[in-house]
């Protein structure tokens, strides 16, 4: 009988030594086929940040990396089909706030689930929203917004979809100012700013990358950053805690994930070769420019943070009553 359990034990430490060599061959191979970026929305800067992250995998693995965007539903309609993909390395999803942390709470029947059924690879950017109006309206700071906005009853915010950042820093300006406006979501990014520049709406909380033009150009104003701490990216742009709004502290943020079973050794050769991309110097140069920041992180640091992203937001979400419209 000893030599019996000796030889399954054997036979189970061959079976393991042969599982990991078989994954590092494996992974030294990747991709050897084409890799998918699944995204959000065009204007979007999740589009921005997939086509730039798909654009650098190109040139470094010598293989097209293709980047499939789905608007709408907040994001959660890419991360479902990333979820249901294959567990191989080549289906990616840029992941936020929206599809990842918000979707918990305001989908009572969400299709996957963003912590068991995504893991992460790193975090790509992180970054502020920007608190921009209209130039119609007669305000040029947050505190001159405050009193114009409380004498009136028909002002509307746009964001690129429920519960994407863009939304939720909206609520937490109104839960912080007491300050009442008309959520109006739309299914981007782009479209949200599109209504926005056509007075549509007169308010909206978006991404510097959406909207760099127009800020450039004068078609909008920029009022306030949705961070405590001013952003290096937009040094020109007083911060919440500045512009005396105690609690408006909302971190723009961008992951990228893969299906949960996917290896270890190719969620580990992902890590490294993200890791190598976003510290280049001109890669760090081209996120700023654009408003956010290049930063990576280890897998287990992102999943780490997307838990206490969705224990922070949960009760936000619930006490503004979000609603999934």
């Amino acid at each position: 009988m000893p030599l019996l359990g000796n030889l399954e034990k054997h036979k189970k430490l061959f079976l393991i030594f042969l599982m990991t060599c078989c994954g590092h061959i494996y992974a030294q191979e990747f991709p050897n086929k084409p890799v998918k970026i699944f995204g959000q929305g065009p204007g979007s800067t999740a589009d921005y940040l997939s086509r730039l992250m798909a654009q650098k995998l190109t040139e470094k693995w010598n293989q097209p990396v293709i980047v499939d965007n789905r608007a709408g539903a907040g994001g959660t309609v890419p991360a479902d089909i990333a979820a249901k993909s294959p567990a191989d390395g080549y289906t990616l999803f840029m992941g936020h706030a929206g599809p990842m942390v918000s979707s918990i709470v305001l989908y009572p029947n969400l299709p996957y689930d963003p912590v068991k059924d995504l893991v992460g690879i790193s975090m790509i950017a992180t970054g502020v929203t920007v608190m921009m109006v209209h130039p119609s309206i007669p305000a040029n700071t947050v505190s001159e917004f405050i009193q114009y906005a409380k004498k009136r009853s028909d002002l509307n915010f746009s964001s690129a979809g429920n519960g994407t950042i863009s939304h939720l820093t909206g609520e937490l300006f109104k839960q912080v100012t007491g300050v009442n406006m008309m959520h109006i979501p739309y299914k981007s990014a782009g479209a949200g700013l599109t209504a926005l520049l056509a007075n549509e709406t007169q308010v909206s909380f978006l991404s510097p990358v959406t909207a760099a033009a127009q800020l450039k150009t004068g078609k909008l104003k920029a009022l306030v950053v949705s961070t405590s701490d001013r952003f290096s990216g937009l040094p020109e742009i007083p911060s919440s805690s500045e512009a005396g709004l105690t609690g408006l502290d909302a971190k723009l943020w961008f992951g990228l994930f893969v299906p949960a079973k996917t290896p270890k050794v190719l969620i580990q050769k992902l890590n490294q070769d993200m890791t190598e991309i976003l510290r280049r110097p001109e890669v760090k140069e081209l996120f700023l420019k654009q408003g956010i920041q290049a930063v990576s992180s280890s897998p287990e640091s992102l999943d780490d943070f997307v838990k206490t992203e969705i224990k922070r937001w949960t009760p936000i979400i619930k006490t503004a009553n979000i609603q999934a419209d």
